[in-house]
């Protein structure tokens, strides 16, 4: 469906930056294009938009002090990644320079704010900024933001912290003051994990402890750790990473780690391979100096991850893989930690592998206990484990594993639970046509679901950058921010060069789409086990994983559909498109004609007839050349 848009609209609101000012209460700022999130996926939008487009009339917010979202925060001990340093580096910038195979979290922050100065967009972006609702203006055809400015950098606490810092001092400890701003397209870059999961409400006690208690995604360096008696709570990726710390650097007395589940434990060898040796030494450089290698090993490193994939299809094939992997990874984990651990580190169910540094070999230090014993209560300089245990089942009367009650003492606690995956993941309100907001569209319809992981029927000009659905559980987010970023520019553009001034999925499009999604995530068999955590608690709704291949979901992000999408041209685009179909016809029609009337011909001379034909006929093409380069 298209229409053709209020002229004097797309006079007030255009390509530049401008200021609504005066001593009106309505005062805002306008930006054509609003990005909500400083970490990759904005910078990557933002250095995009001025690389492919030439175009810098945007502006970035972000909540935090600093920029690069999720690797500005989680500065915890040993932080690093998990994968290639080729999937943390931007496809359109040659080089990553590293510390280490893998790298680690400062390299990956350096390698943000060297792109961010080498594509001049640091001026660009806003921080300490928190959005607090977007509202589309079906009057003005425009988002409107509302922007609360953060006091004494109130951005980097979590949602938690800051509600519980307005409790206690008040809204001025946390807020300083209100903005407007308006939009013309909106982008959420915010990622998929932002607020850690806090200490479970219903264990008593937690609020009279005496010491200290944080998550590992707010690393607190200010707390003294030497001597101390530690609890962990959670055995994830980020805690398989500082768990060591503890013990090594930081001087712990004592660290008891509470397991609810065990994860499946990659030997770290098998990611430093001689080819990662060769890699780590040549890489950087090569990336650098050689232009189109940094992309070239991309794909190739994308396309061997993607045979991992097999691991989780019901199929003969994959049976044998899981079988294999399961008995090379279990062989590791035996070989190297004490055999009163061999049952409960054993999983029997899929869950996300951690890849390990050191984590293993420290289960064999007296100073540190690894348990399935629950969290019963916190007391002031204590907490008591027990009875029962998370794992193996407690109606396994087989199981020698430990499910008794003790008491132990606790200076510090660290969660290490993970962050909330089952709902939007941001605190904003986003408020679409007729009032209507997004999270109650999508839990009308059983859970967060949207195109693409991208756009919602309903919220026009709006791009989700890894919403639900966008991220597959073998491989780097990253390349699911990429394909989605590459979709989203493509149908940014045309609102940009002012052919559309709206653009928004149709609903039977969104809805075939999240069908079909959790369909396949049914027929996959990752709607069991483990995979539940990705669940929302409310509805048996999947919204995180995405069940296609990243390969699947690159050929798709880069042929737009488009007639999923209702459109409303600019007088402008309108014409464009006129011609674009006049071209088109005349050159098919041509193509045609001219065929015909050759074949018909019996002779090879040509008259001067046939001549300026067959000029006409080649001429076709030029034609359709020149109608499809329109813009």
């Amino acid at each position: 469906m298209s229409s053709v848009s209020d002229r004097s609209l797309r006079a007030k609101y255009g390509n530049t930056i401008l200021k609504e000012t005066g001593f009106a209460s309505g005062a805002y700022t306008y930006y054509p294009v609003a990005i909500i999130g400083a970490g990759e996926s904005g910078i990557t939008i933002g250095c995009r938009l001025k690389k492919d487009y030439g175009f810098d009339q945007f502006r970035i917010f972000d909540r935090q002090s600093g920029i690069g979202g999720i690797w500005w925060i989680s500065r915890y001990p040993g932080v690093a990644c998990e994968d290639s340093d080729v999937f943390y580096s931007f496809p359109f910038r040659s080089g990553f320079k590293k510390t280490s195979i893998p790298p680690t979290g400062s390299d990956v922050l350096e390698s943000l704010h060297t792109t961010c100065a080498k594509y001049q967009i640091v001026d660009k972006i806003q921080l300490n900024t928190d959005v607090r609702e977007c509202r589309w203006l079906e009057s003005e055809q425009i988002w409107e933001l509302t922007l609360w400015h953060f006091a004494n950098k109130a951005g980097d606490l979590s949602e938690y912290d800051r509600s519980q810092k307005i409790r206690d001092a008040g809204h001025e400890s946390v807020y300083s003051f209100e903005e407007k701003i308006r939009a013309r397209a909106l982008v959420s870059a915010v990622g998929c994990l932002i607020e850690p999961n806090q200490l479970q409400g219903n264990i008593p006690g937690s609020d009279i402890f005496q010491g200290e208690i944080f998550n590992s995604t707010r690393w607190r360096h200010d707390v003294d750790l030497s001597e101390k008696e530690i609890i962990v709570v959670g055995t994830g990726r980020s805690a398989t990473q500082f768990v060591p710390f503890l013990i090594y650097e930081y001087g712990a007395r004592s660290v008891t780690q509470i397991m609810r589940s065990p994860p499946w434990v990659v030997p770290l060898d098998s990611f430093l391979s001689d080819l990662n040796s060769s890699w780590k030494v040549w890489s950087w450089r090569l990336t650098r100096n050689i232009p189109g290698i940094g992309k070239l090993t991309h794909s190739w490193l994308t396309s061997g991850i993607e045979k991992d994939r097999s691991l989780y299809r019901p199929s003969e094939e994959g049976k044998n893989y899981r079988k294999k992997a399961e008995m090379d990874l279990l062989a590791h984990m035996r070989g190297m930690v004490p055999k009163k651990y061999h049952e409960i580190l054993t999983p029997n169910y899929d869950k996300r592998r951690v890849l390990d540094t050191s984590w293993l070999q420290l289960l064999n230090n007296p100073a540190v206990t690894l348990t399935t014993l629950p969290l019963s209560s916190v007391n002031e300089r204590d907490v008591t484990l027990g009875p029962g245990r998370m794992y193996p089942d407690p109606k396994n009367t087989t199981s020698k594993a430990p499910n008794h009650q003790v008491t132990i003492p606790a200076d510090v606690i660290i969660l290490e639970n993970e962050f909330h995956t089952g709902t939007w993941p941001y605190s904003c309100e986003v408020i679409g046509r007729g009032g209507k907001k997004l999270l109650e569209i999508t839990n009308e319809r059983g859970g967060l679901n949207m195109y693409m992981g991208m756009a919602l029927d309903g919220f026009p000009n709006f791009f989700a950058i890894l919403g639900p659905n966008a991220v597959t559980d073998n491989i780097s987010s990253k390349l699911a921010s990429e394909n989605i970023i590459d979709l989203s520019l493509k149908l940014i553009r045309p609102l940009l060069e002012d052919e559309l001034s709206i653009l928004e999925i149709k609903q039977e499009a969104a809805l075939k789409w999240a069908s079909e999604t959790q369909n396949a995530l049914l027929e996959e068999n990752r709607m069991t086990s483990a995979s539940e955590s990705f669940c929302s608690r409310e509805s048996e709704l999947n919204s995180f994983i995405n069940p296609y291949s990243q390969i699947w979901f690159t050929m798709h992000s880069m042929f737009p559909t488009w007639s999923d999408w209702n459109f409303t041209y600019t007088s402008r685009g309108l014409a464009k498109s006129y011609a674009r179909k006049t071209l088109h016809t005349v050159a098919f029609s041509a193509v045609v004609w001219g065929i015909v009337n050759l074949r018909s011909r019996q002779t090879l001379i040509l008259s001067v007839r046939d001549f300026f034909q067959i000029i006409f006929f080649t001429g076709s093409r030029i034609l359709y050349d020149i109608g499809s380069k329109i813009r």
